[in-house]
């Protein structure tokens, strides 16, 4: 990996199921369609998880990727600039986090700045992609670019309206079937807060007597 030594003993293994779970299919298909989707001005950079992490660890073509989401003018990051600045670069990824977070992409689905920059968790940055691209194939709304087989279109909840009377006439049946309260009485029912009067009854003495006092 690069940007970081190599890992021993337990953190090793670990690195090792997680690299395990990055899906070399997945990356080609994520490869082009960013290709597509921010333009033909960008290199293709050559296979592989490690070069995959490269092209994308300075966090512009992330940036450039959310902003052809939008329409020209309501991109959400005004100024992507090229720098070999460490804490530049991790801070357009976050951008872009938090850019993808509000375009629709759950938390759950989001990764770690570091699992990109540091290559801790490629897997991750698939998983936010693959995210990011189901949204915005989703939304339909002329902005995704790209093979729609690609992604998965999420399903959308369907929103029920009711007229006035729809709604008076659930309200009477609902009504109907808890039953009426008419001649209900209120006796010998306390209200809330009030303090219950508690009867005590004497034990009978111990006298020979034991009949009831």
């Amino acid at each position: 990996m690069a940007n970081r030594g190599p890992s021993y003993g337990l953190s090793r293994e670990v690195q090792d199921k997680i690299d395990l779970k990055y899906n070399a299919e997945l990356e080609s298909r994520l490869l082009e369609w960013i290709l597509v989707q921010c333009g033909d001005d960008l290199e293709r950079p050559e296979p592989g998880k490690q070069n995959f992490q490269k092209w994308l660890m300075s966090g512009t073509i992330l940036c450039r990727l959310i902003n052809s989401l939008y329409p020209s003018g309501e991109e959400p990051i005004k100024k992507i600039t090229e720098t070999k600045m460490v804490f530049k670069q991790m801070e357009k990824i976050s951008q872009f986090l938090q850019a993808a977070e509000e375009y629709g992409v759950t938390r759950g689905d989001i990764f770690q700045t570091v699992d990109l920059w540091e290559g801790k968790d490629m897997a991750a940055v698939q998983r936010t992609l693959v995210a990011l691209g189901s949204e915005a194939l989703t939304k339909d709304d002329g902005h995704y670019r790209g093979d729609k087989d690609w992604f998965h279109r999420k399903t959308k909840g369907h929103k029920r309206e009711f007229s006035e009377e729809q709604l008076r006439q659930g309200r009477s049946l609902i009504g109907m079937q808890m039953g009426s309260n008419r001649g209900a009485s209120q006796s010998g029912m306390a209200g809330y807060g009030t303090p219950r009067q508690i009867m005590r009854y004497d034990s009978p003495r111990h006298n020979g007597d034991q009949s009831n006092p």
